[in-house]
């Protein structure tokens, strides 16, 4: 059994209009959003082994605040990355380890679902997903597989799903 995470990145600043979309940053509810939902991961109990992420602003800022205490290893593939490319990287990376966690974009990490879970294994935190995988969302797979070179469609039951608005109303959607 191998663990696959997915984190989205946090709310980017869209303020500074000439900065290039890689080069945006966080805005306020961006940065709220990644503190939440990093004390969640915190608290949540899975020892990440190691975290692949896209080398974007975003991202960056994201896991700085989230995730502080681990090294990510950046993959200049994994900006806007599709699924394909994104279990790609895993396999590539993941090596010997049993839990790897993927900070990046949609629509590719809402795609690794699709890709994952099997219409067998759709379940309540599955639907939810399926509909919307917003800023700052956290998941957790468990991939029935012994090697991540197995890492193929249908092999994973979506196990936990959290979006920062789960954990603090304040965050939830704005209208």
């Amino acid at each position: 059994m191998k663990i696959l995470g997915l984190l989205r990145h946090a709310k980017s600043d869209w303020d500074d209009m000439a900065k290039r979309d890689f080069d945006r940053g966080l805005n306020d509810r961006g940065r709220k959003g990644a503190d939440t939902i990093g004390a969640h991961i915190k608290n949540h109990g899975v020892d990440w082994d190691v975290l692949l992420a896209s080398p974007a602003q975003r991202v960056k800022r994201t896991i700085e605040r989230s995730l502080p205490k681990l090294e990510p290893v950046f993959d200049d593939r994994l900006y806007l990355a599709s699924s394909e490319t994104i279990l790609e990287t895993v396999e590539e990376h993941a090596g010997s380890h049993d839990k790897v966690l993927i900070s990046g974009h949609n629509p590719g990490l809402q795609e690794v679902l699709f890709d994952l879970v099997s219409p067998a294994r759709e379940n309540d935190l599955f639907r939810e997903a399926a509909v919307k995988f917003p800023t700052a969302t956290y998941a957790v797979l468990e991939c029935a597989i012994d090697d991540w070179s197995e890492l193929k469609k249908h092999c994973a039951t979506l196990v936990h799903f959290a979006r920062p608005r789960d954990l603090d109303p304040e965050l939830g959607p704005e209208y």
